[in-house]
C-alpha cells in the first residue's frame, strides 16, 4: 500500500453533518486555515501530499473504504496548499475541488479519525 496523503480528523463544523447526510459530501480543509469556514467544513492536521490522487486510488475515512472515481482539475493544488477538497459519496459531481467516491454508504465522522488516500 502506498499512502498519498494521511490526517487526522480535529474539528465538525455544525454544518458538516447537514451537508455529509443532504449533499452526500464532506468539505475538507486544514485546521484554523480559514475560521469563517469552519462551521461548514471538517478541519484536519496538516499533512503532505506525497503523490497525487488519481481515479482507482482508494479512500480510508477512519473504517469506511471507498474508490476514486474521478478526480476534479483542482483537487491535488488544493490539498497540497489549504489541505482542501470535497468529498463527494456515492453521487454524481463534476467540480473542481471534488473528489467523487464510490462505496458502502457514508463514513461515520468523529474527531481523531483518520482519512488516508492510497494506492493499493
Amino acid at each position: 500500500m502506498e499512502t498519498k496523503y494521511d490526517v487526522t480528523i480535529t474539528a465538525i463544523g455544525g454544518l458538516a453533518r447537514t451537508f455529509l447526510e443532504n449533499n452526500k459530501s464532506v468539505i475538507l480543509l486544514d485546521e484554523g486555515i480559514r475560521p469563517n469556514l469552519s462551521d461548514m467544513v471538517v478541519e484536519h492536521s496538516g499533512g503532505l501530499l506525497a503523490g497525487e490522487i488519481k481515479k482507482g486510488d482508494k479512500l480510508r475515512v477512519g473504517s469506511s473504504e471507498y474508490t476514486v472515481m474521478s478526480v476534479g482539475s483542482d483537487v491535488n493544488n488544493n490539498i497540497k496548499e489549504e489541505g482542501h477538497c470535497t468529498l463527494v459519496f456515492n453521487a454524481e459531481g463534476s467540480m473542481p475541488g471534488q473528489v467523487i467516491l464510490k462505496g458502502k454508504g457514508q463514513p461515520v465522522l468523529a474527531n481523531g479519525i483518520h482519512i488516508t488516500f492510497y494506492k493499493k
